[in-house]
């Protein structure tokens, strides 16, 4: 008789293992964080990668929005200066697109490694 063997737990919600659950909460930023964070209701290191996911994503578009407004305005009077703020911004984009490449290995690995400052958010919001 063949019996169903179970090669990983799954988490509560999304039916993945929790590993993976968690990887994919990096994937689109905040919009799977979100997607995540409403599907996973027990897995509580899966809420805190969907938690530092939101965190981050939803920071990061928060700044390139006020970066992408001050550069228009600033285009207006030297377009020099509008220059050097445009590569701070994609040097910022590169620092974040790396983190999220970071975020996404650990979580893979089964490792709760905690982005500075939103981590800790993140960690008090997955425990509630």
């Amino acid at each position: 008789m063949n019996q169903p063997t179970q090669s990983s737990p799954t988490s509560g919600g999304s039916g993945l293992a929790p590993n993976v659950a968690s990887l994919l909460c990096y994937i689109c930023g905040f919009v799977t964080g979100i997607i995540f964070l409403l599907i996973e209701k027990d897995n509580k290191d899966v809420k805190f990668h969907a938690w530092q996911s939101i965190l981050l994503g939803g920071g990061f578009m928060a700044f390139y929005l006020v970066m992408a407004i001050f550069i228009s305005i600033l285009a207006t009077f030297s377009l020099a200066l509008a220059g050097i703020f445009t590569a701070i911004s994609w040097l910022v984009w590169l620092a974040v697109f790396i983190v999220m490449i970071v975020c996404m290995v650990k979580a893979y690995q089964g490792q709760k490694w905690k982005v500075p400052y939103l981590g800790d958010i993140a960690e008090k919001q997955a425990a509630k």
